[in-house]
């Protein structure tokens, strides 16, 4: 038996590997002890030196050993680290699964007999000891020893490949980070008839769940969760696929992995794990479907950090062969996965890494200093690689956003806009077929120049190229609702619901988009349902309350202009509300207040003056918006609030200035 404590199981005696929960260490130890007296050299994470790399010591221990015993308990079912190294036994067909506690095994390991231990109390001569011995003696072939009394319960063998989805494995697919180099083994699998049985006209539907981050540095865990929006942002390019937004909400907090899918809607769960240092990582991935639980393919990998690149591409296209060639043919198969080339990305690590955190940063949306934040860190990404084109169309998002906070300065307002138009322009020289850069160019031609015309072209082109991915639908959607094609913005928008049903902002979006088309029973709809899954969602009670007063429910309207948290919102929908009721000193004070403390508050307040039949002032201030390219009159051609000032010239002189 081995002394060293870090060395992997010497040769001469069976080996195994052990896979327990640090909390279940003391029942461990009587499993421990058992297999020693047994004569196995048994691996467990005691034996780890300080110093030594853990990744690479364990992965060697665990690719080394015989055997994968696992310890199930109601601690470790939960455990990604135990899931992780089950799985791997379970790939190498070595795998033997123990119950600590009678929990059972998670699903995609029930179909492996489980060996209940619960009752055991430890002693090398009770009947539950020798069933253990047995179990690992037959899957490491090692020879019974004459006391030892035949197992009554062993394991089953694994399901055959064509059910239990195991020959999925990349070593099956042989599908690599050189893009289709893999055709000719997928083929083979297609031609096989393993990934057979949906029918044609099925959807293919999957959700790409945030990875976890097993390094244990909650700072580092924007690498397993970009690592997971990358693979996302890869796949939605595929068009045989629907892939749906994990979108974090309250409607799912504390839910499985499975209920999550089966809210959604989803047929497929891709899942998965990542564990890193400094030079290595450990990326576990799983594809299962929700109903059933039935592993389709699962994988382990040991790469360098640099090759996260091939990593993400040899998922991606495992993934998606898997699930297309259910369905499709081995040509469709290969086209599917050429429609998903990375386009805009880098193979500059540091870059890449930088890009993460930026993205990290820009996916908690908390206010301008989270902005500026992530800006600095889309720079630090293009200092590192001046060609990286999705860098520079997230600068340009970045520096959109931080410009439309910036709306009272308008000279510091235009600055930014100009900076951003030039950093999306930069990713389209780039890369012409980046979503995300023609998103990037058509927000700020719309927002920062008021130009619809020039927009036009770019929204129309990211919905072209990313015509599966919520977020570019959402944008579209939103644009074309500004203007005068309604049924194109509703179609899209229910496109976007359908693919993310969990997403707060794109129920908002949807409120908004039924407000511009005068559906005010849709509005407040859609806004409820926003704010049922965040409830402090910005602006929601501001479309409610305009829609009730479109209903001429005014005290329904001041109800929700007081629950709206945004204050300058809240002031808005208060004066008119106020103003409709009769109370004329609550709509003077709140005007005063909306005034006051926002002085770029131009269309707010035309808005205000225009449900008062204060004709002439809310021209003038929607004169002034105009004039200083405040992107709150793209509102104008379709705002009901605005219908007072609709049979007046000027109005209509200020619309066709708008749109020229």
């Amino acid at each position: 038996m081995a002394t060293d404590s870090g060395d992997a199981p010497q040769a001469g005696s069976a080996s195994v590997f052990l896979s327990y929960a640090r909390s279940d260490l003391d029942r461990t130890r009587s499993v421990i002890g058992l297999l020693e007296s047994a004569g196995f050299d048994v691996w467990w994470d005691g034996r780890l030196e300080g110093g030594e790399n853990y990744l690479a010591t364990t992965e060697t221990a665990l690719e080394s050993a015989d055997c994968v015993v696992v310890l199930w308990s109601q601690t470790s079912v939960a455990s990604s680290w135990v899931r992780d190294e089950a799985q791997r036994g379970r790939e190498r067909g070595c795998l033997v699964p123990l119950s600590l506690d009678g929990t059972m095994a998670p699903l995609g390991f029930r179909q492996f007999q489980l060996l209940d231990i619960s009752g055991w109390q430890g002693a090398p001569d009770a009947p539950e000891a020798d069933r253990i011995i047995a179990a690992v003696r037959t899957k490491t072939g090692a020879p019974a020893a004459a006391s030892v009394a035949p197992a009554t319960q062993s394991q089953t063998p694994a399901l055959p490949a064509a059910r239990s989805g195991l020959a999925l494995s990349r070593r099956t697919l042989m599908i690599g980070g050189a893009g289709l180099a893999g055709g000719a083994a997928l083929l083979g699998v297609w031609q096989s008839g393993l990934l057979r049985g949906a029918r044609a006209g099925d959807p293919i539907s999957m959700v790409v769940l945030p990875f976890a981050d097993l390094t244990g540095d909650i700072d580092k865990a924007w690498f397993s969760n970009g690592l997971s929006n990358e693979l996302r942002s890869v796949l939605v390019r595929n068009p045989r696929l629907k892939v749906s937004a994990p979108t974090s909400s309250s409607a799912i907090a504390g839910e499985d992995e499975f209920a999550i899918g089966r809210k959604l809607g989803v047929n497929h769960i891709l899942r998965g794990s990542v564990q890193r240092d400094s030079e290595r990582m450990r990326v576990s991935a799983e594809l299962v479907e929700v109903d059933g639980g039935l592993v389709r393919w699962a994988e382990s990998y040991d790469r360098a950090v640099k090759d996260v690149f091939a990593l993400q591409s040899e998922i991606a296209e495992t993934v998606a062969g898997s699930l297309v060639a259910k369905i499709a043919s081995s040509e469709e198969v290969r086209t599917s996965i050429a429609a998903q080339q990375d386009v805009g990305g880098t193979t500059n690590i540091v870059a890449y890494e930088a890009f993460l955190r930026g993205h990290a940063l820009y996916d908690l949306s908390s206010g301008t200093e989270t902005d500026r934040a992530a800006l600095a860190q889309f720079d630090a990404a293009i200092a590192e690689d001046p060609d990286y084109a999705a860098a520079h169309a997230m600068r340009s998002t970045m520096l959109a956003a931080i410009a439309n906070n910036a709306a009272s300065d308008g000279m510091e307002s235009r600055k930014l806009f100009a900076e951003a138009i030039a950093a999306a322009e930069r990713s389209l020289a780039l890369e012409q077929r980046l979503a995300r850069g023609h998103l990037a160019l058509g927000f700020a031609r719309n927002n920062g120049q008021l130009k619809r015309g020039a927009a036009m072209p770019h929204y129309e082109a990211a919905e072209r190229l990313a015509p599966g991915d919520a977020d570019v639908l959402r944008a579209a959607s939103s644009f074309h609702a500004y203007g005068e094609d309604q049924a194109l913005a509703a179609k899209m928008m229910a496109r976007v619901l359908e693919l993310d049903p969990l997403n707060a902002r794109a129920y908002r979006s949807a409120g908004y988009n039924a407000l511009f088309a005068r559906d005010y029973a849709s509005v407040i709809k859609h806004m409820e349902r926003g704010l049922e899954l965040n409830p402090s969602l910005a602006s929601a009670q501001f479309g409610i309350a305009i829609g009730r007063l479109m209903q001429g429910d005014a005290a329904g309207a001041l109800a929700a202009a007081k629950a709206e948290q945004g204050r300058a919102y809240s002031l808005t929908a208060s004066a008119i509300a106020a103003h409709r009721l009769g109370d004329t000193a609550a709509a003077d004070t709140a005007l005063a207040a909306l005034e006051a403390e926002y002085g770029d508050s131009r269309y707010q307040r035309a808005q205000v003056h225009a449900q008062r039949g204060e004709v002439d002032e809310a021209m003038a201030l929607l004169g002034r918006a105009l004039n200083a390219l405040d992107p709150g009159v793209l509102w104008a051609p379709n705002d009901p609030l605005l219908d007072p000032l609709r049979g007046e010239p000027v109005f209509a002189d200020l619309l066709l200035r708008l749109s020229s």
